[in-house]
Order: C-alpha cells, then sequence, then structure tokens
C-alpha cells in the first residue's frame, strides 16, 4: 500500500513538473499584420532577391531639404548636453551634400546578398550571407543577428566576415557562420505592420518563421537593444530550436526583492549579491550610475512609448531633424562623455560614411515613424507588465557586456532571468552599438560562446 502511495505521489510530481515546464514556453504569436483582413488563401512563401535602389528624384529632393535647412544656434560651451550641436550638425550636413557618395554606399550594402519574404502579411527584408569557402566536411552554423534601435541591418557590415570567413581574418575557424540579418518590420527595407499591436514577441514569431523557411530547425540567435529582447522571446518560444542565445545587451525588467537590496547595499557588500569589482564599478553610486542616467537620457523612448507620430512628422519630412536624432544617440550611447565634446566625438568610434548611410536607410525607406512605433506597441502596457517579462531563460546563453552600456546589468541579475548563463564576459572597452564599434571584440565572444555552447552539446542539456 505504501509503494502505491508513493507511485502516485511521484506520478503526480512528475505531471507537475512537466506541466510547468510547458508553462514557461512562451505562445507563437500567429499574427496578420498587413493591410486589410486576412486572406482565406494560404500565405504565399516565396523568397525573392531585393536590391538597394534609389531614383535621382529621390536624391534630388534630399538636396533640396538639405539646401533649405534652418538651423538653430546652440548655447555657448553646451557642447552635447542639450543634444546634438548645431555647429557640428552644419559640418555633416557639409558633408553630407558635398563629399557623401550614396552610390558608392548603395554598393556596399548591395555587395551581401540581399532577399525579401511575406510573413504574416507584411514583407520581411533580410540579409543572408553563406561562408565564401568552407572546408570539405564541414558545416556552416545559422545565425540570426538582430538589430535595434536606430539602427539597421548596417550595423553587422563589418562582422559578418568576421563571422562567415574567421581564419582570414585571424579568427579561428572552428566554427563558421552562415548570417541572416533581418531589417525589423517597421524598420529600414522591411515593410511596417498596419495593424496595432506588433511588438517584440511579434517581431520574434515572424523571425522564427523566417528561420523555418529558410530551413534551419536548430540555430543560434544574437541581438542587442531591441535585438535582446527579440531574442530573448525567440528563446522563449522555441527554446528547442535555439541552440543558443548570446546578447550584448541583457536588461532584467523583472526586479525583484533581492535586487532592490542589493542596489541599497551591494556597493559596501558586493560578495554578499555576488558582484564583481567591475560591477561595483560600473554600477555606484547607484542614483548617479542608475536613476539619475535613466532620467536623463530616457526622455526620447518616454515620447517614442506614448506619441511617436507626433515627432515622428517632424523627422521623416527632414533630413537634418533626422540625421540630428539619431546622430545624438550614436554618440551618447557610445559613451556618456561624450557629451562633453563639441562633435559628440562620433568620429573617434565611427566615420561619418558609416553614420550616414545608417541615416540613409531611414531617410530613403521613410521609417522612422514605423521604427519609433515599436517603442509603444512594447511599452504602453507597463514595465514588468507582460507574460515575457516574468518567463525565465533556458536557453545557454552567452553574454558580453561592453562598459559603456547606458546601464550596467551584472551576472548575479541576469541570471535570475536567464538561467543557464555559459559565458559572461565584462569587455574592456566599447558602448551600445558593439558590432559596428568593436566587431572583432564582438566576434570573438560569440566565437567562443558557440564553441563552449558546441564542445559541450549545451543545447542537449536544456531543463535538466
Amino acid at each position: 500500500m505504501l509503494l502505491e502511495v508513493f507511485l502516485i505521489l511521484g506520478t503526480i510530481i512528475v505531471y507537475f513538473l512537466r506541466s510547468r515546464k510547458k508553462e514557461e514556453t512562451l505562445s507563437f504569436k500567429d499574427g496578420w499584420w498587413g493591410r486589410g483582413q486576412k486572406p482565406d488563401t494560404e500565405e504565399d512563401a516565396t523568397i525573392w532577391p531585393f536590391k538597394v535602389e534609389t531614383t535621382e528624384k529621390d536624391l534630388s529632393d534630399l538636396y533640396r531639404r538639405l539646401d533649405e535647412a534652418r538651423f538653430s544656434e546652440p548655447l555657448e560651451d553646451s557642447c552635447f548636453h542639450y543634444g546634438t550641436n548645431s555647429v557640428y550638425l552644419r559640418k555633416v550636413v557639409s558633408y553630407w551634400k558635398n563629399q557623401f557618395n550614396w552610390k558608392k554606399q548603395v554598393e556596399i550594402l548591395n555587395k551581401y546578398p540581399q532577399f525579401k519574404t511575406k510573413i504574416q502579411g507584411i514583407d520581411i527584408h533580410f540579409v543572408h550571407v553563406k561562408p565564401p569557402c568552407l572546408p570539405e566536411g564541414r558545416s556552416a552554423k545559422p545565425l540570426l543577428m538582430v538589430h535595434g534601435w536606430p539602427g539597421s541591418f548596417y550595423e553587422f557590415y563589418k562582422i559578418i566576415p568576421l563571422l562567415t570567413d574567421p581564419a582570414s581574418h585571424g579568427l579561428s575557424d572552428e566554427h563558421i557562420f552562415e548570417v541572416i540579418c533581418p531589417s525589423i518590420p517597421g524598420y529600414g527595407f522591411s515593410e511596417a505592420p498596419h495593424k496595432q499591436g506588433f511588438n517584440s514577441v511579434s517581431a520574434a514569431s515572424v523571425f522564427y518563421e523566417l528561420m523555418l523557411r529558410l530551413g534551419f530547425s536548430e540555430f543560434y540567435a544574437q541581438g542587442g537593444d531591441w535585438g535582446w529582447l527579440i531574442c530573448t522571446n525567440l528563446a522563449q518560444i522555441a527554446p528547442n530550436h535555439l541552440k543558443g542565445l548570446h546578447l550584448n545587451l541583457a536588461s532584467v525588467t523583472n526586479m525583484g526583492f533581492t535586487h532592490l537590496l542589493s542596489i541599497l547595499l551591494g556597493r559596501y557588500l558586493p560578495g554578499l549579491f555576488g558582484f564583481q569589482e567591475e560591477d561595483v564599478r560600473r554600477m555606484f553610486p547607484f542614483l548617479k550610475k542608475g536613476l539619475y542616467r535613466i532620467l536623463l537620457e530616457s526622455g526620447y523612448a518616454h515620447i517614442q512609448a506614448t506619441k511617436p507620430d507626433t515627432v515622428g512628422c517632424g523627422l521623416n519630412d527632414s533630413p537634418v531633424g533626422l540625421a540630428a536624432y539619431i546622430l545624438e544617440k550614436f554618440s551618447t550611447w557610445t559613451d556618456l562623455e561624450f557629451r562633453n565634446l563639441e562633435d559628440g566625438g562620433l568620429e573617434r568610434k565611427f566615420n561619418l560614411d558609416d553614420l550616414l548611410t545608417n541615416i540613409m536607410i531611414y531617410w530613403v525607406s521613410g521609417c522612422i515613424v514605423s521604427s519609433m512605433r515599436f517603442y509603444k506597441e512594447n511599452l504602453q502596457k507597463g514595465i514588468g507588465t507582460q507574460k515575457h517579462e516574468k518567463l525565465p531563460v533556458q536557453v545557454p546563453t552567452g553574454i558580453a557586456s561592453f562598459p559603456n552600456e547606458i546601464m550596467h546589468t551584472p551576472q548575479a541579475w541576469a541570471q535570475k532571468k536567464y538561467t543557464n548563463i555559459v559565458s559572461f564576459h565584462l569587455m574592456p572597452k566599447g558602448g551600445h552599438f558593439a558590432a559596428l564599434e568593436e566587431p572583432e571584440l564582438l566576434a570573438e565572444d560569440i566565437l567562443q560562446f558557440v564553441g563552449r555552447v558546441e564542445k559541450e552539446q549545451l543545447w542537449r542539456k536544456k531543463g535538466e
């Protein structure tokens, strides 16, 4: 009798644990984001080639608007503390008109194969780069790389060759990748959703469908900014298909009592909360490096999370306004100290051709408004209220934590969300736009992470 009781209890416990594990999977969001009603016919899964093209009419209109720009006078000695300094902005616009060669940059954009396919009613644009030379008997590992705002697929152009042909760039070729870089719907050359409600879970569902359509049942994913959240949601939707998740930003939105206590006492008792010395340096004093920093640098997010179309109308009509808005983020998010420089330090880490190419992607596609709406769709219900924010991620995870990111997330915090962290590195330099700013460092971290996952076959041990 006692044995039967134990068997029954054991069965109940096993059932409970399995049921609980199922609940920890995020549901795939099968939406319809096209115009009008969803048709009864099955969606066409055709994939067709795409190239970036602009007309002389488009360029003439751009140059006319640049010529007619009306600049404001900056406050004396204000540098970038009030936003993009118009003294420097004039120099950028002059370069844009007189030296920047958009046609040459279009050739660079088109050097990698690009495609489109319709998913859930909208055209999805993506770059798909295969290894130029794959050793006999080897297979490339598919890697989905997702950008954020105000970036684009172009952010990855410097890191793509390091991943698809690492040996030619002085890196280990133990693992070679086939890289897929989609444009988030409403960004760049991906069609914008025509319905309300397209959030990160929607984007993750679309990209999951894209990878399956390309024939990849198992793959890796990498992201920062919105790419962090989209790839995180993808790991929650399809944990058995994602072999590994690599992030260069890992924000935690569901804060518990331990997090709050560590904010109060972590500076004095770092070991008690699992903080390293570098964590303490990056986080404290928390009022200055945490709360005040967020208040100072998040005004744009509040606007975009509430009334994105209002400011977006002006940015979509003025290339100079658009440049000012985007360049300020590339300055501050690369290094907060750049606010103290009249040129925003922009050319210390980037060149104007790269910066203007990213801006031109927003301009020629007319996507700034739809890209900003993504904030409203993700944040209008509040922070910490959505199901995905409360679910853990069990997929093997690697995190590259760059020192100049606006907010630092220590491993002790990250592992509450990402329960299977196999690689967490405090990077020596770099900021928010890691793939564009420090492609070698990011590539090396991705390679070592995947190497560890593959060697130990960690994706097969999820949930054990």
